[in-house]
């Protein structure tokens, strides 16, 4: 069936690569976008790779590369026993070459165990060498692998999926031999032909895309509902209301315990002990904060004055304003901070309460 396909693909790309569309035009820059992106991705990373049969590799391919994480695909022929086959003579029976794609992903983003584990959910894993409407030892399944780490994950993985069946699971798990790129019209296939033929049911694509979403911020800013509910009037009238708390009438002034100070909207870090000091002010004073990317510092004149207002980043809280009138020492700055913006979490609480990895920056030089 695919050989009919295959025909009419070659037909209307070499068609849509005559008419020159400015359609054609717009999805080649795209492509080539993402491809930039990718490479920037695998120049920076460790990324690492993994080679999947599952039928017609066209589906195959299409399905990995849904998934965050994946950084570039392609389709080829794997563990044979010929030198760079063709299409041809892969569908002739003779090479004993399958159908693959080649995944390479980060695994920073995305962990391997879950690559396999959405693969499982393309195939039937007790169909030898037939997936869908294809036939033939070029359409067996398996998972080829590299180096031996990878090799025991897909080698347990396979394991673990064959207790859920009452049949042989026939997915083969062995190292890869060797692996041949397929003609460049079998290359993002379903990409240039989107009404292509598909063993993979579509709604499995969708389910790809959402299988591993960017995990959620570890500090956000709340809606001012929920912070007029979470907050004191004073603390919500300070950070929301660009207020000002009374000097040396304010719960942090005087406080002179080791710890780290909260953003006490989100919870983010924003200064620690060691960076404070008595300025005499009545309001906590920090020579600097944790790090400058942890807020903004905006141009503020308001009541006749002409100040650095200080805000959250994440939260965009107003926390108070910087002067120079710092000690000259300590790089000449005065972080004025209100007490009310602010949450104090001592020492022996950080790590209980998510903060341990900053406890290193309290080790006075």
């Amino acid at each position: 069936m695919k050989n009919i396909f295959i025909v009419l693909g070659i037909i209307l790309g070499i068609a849509v690569f005559a008419a020159g569309s400015g359609l054609f035009k717009n999805n080649k820059s795209k492509v080539l976008t993402k491809e930039k992106e990718n490479e920037e991705i695998m120049d920076n990373r460790n990324v690492r790779e993994i080679y999947f049969a599952g039928g017609c590799f066209w589906g195959t391919e299409h399905f990995f590369q849904q998934i965050r994480g994946v950084v570039g695909t392609e389709v080829g022929y794997a563990n044979g026993n010929t030198k760079n086959p063709t299409y041809e003579e892969v569908v002739s029976h003779t090479t004993g070459f399958a159908e693959t794609v080649k995944v390479k992903y980060d695994p920073e983003q995305v962990d391997l165990k879950l690559l396999i584990d959405l693969y499982f959910k393309t195939i039937d894993p007790t169909s030898l060498n037939k997936q869908g409407n294809d036939r033939g030892d070029q359409y067996r399944t398996g998972i080829y692998f590299s180096n031996e780490e990878d090799g025991s994950v897909v080698k347990n993985e396979v394991l673990k999926l064959a207790k859920n069946y009452s049949k042989p699971v026939v997915v083969e798990t062995v190292a890869l031999k060797n692996f041949y790129k397929a003609e460049d019209y079998h290359q993002d296939y379903l990409d240039k032909n989107p009404g292509g033929y598909c063993h993979i049911e579509p709604g499995l694509f969708e389910m790809a895309k959402n299988a591993n979403p960017l995990p959620k911020a570890k500090y956000q800013k709340e809606d001012k509902k929920v912070l007029k509910e979470k907050l004191t009037a004073e603390q919500y009238r300070v950070t929301q209301e660009n207020g000002t708390e009374r000097p040396f009438q304010n719960e942090y002034w005087d406080e002179t315990r080791e710890g780290i100070y909260v953003d006490v909207t989100t919870g983010e870090p924003l200064f620690i002990s060691t960076d404070k000091f008595e300025s005499g002010c009545g309001w906590p004073s920090f020579s600097k904060p944790i790090t400058k990317k942890l807020i903004d510092e905006k141009l503020d004149k308001s009541v006749g004055m002409v100040r650095v207002e200080v805000r959250s980043k994440t939260g965009d809280a107003h926390l108070g304003h910087v002067f120079t009138d710092g000690p000259a020492d300590k790089g000449g700055l005065r972080y004025c901070i209100n007490s009310a913006s602010l949450k104090f979490i001592p020492k022996a609480e950080m790590e209980k309460k998510g903060y341990g990895e900053y406890i290193s920056l309290l080790d006075k030089k």
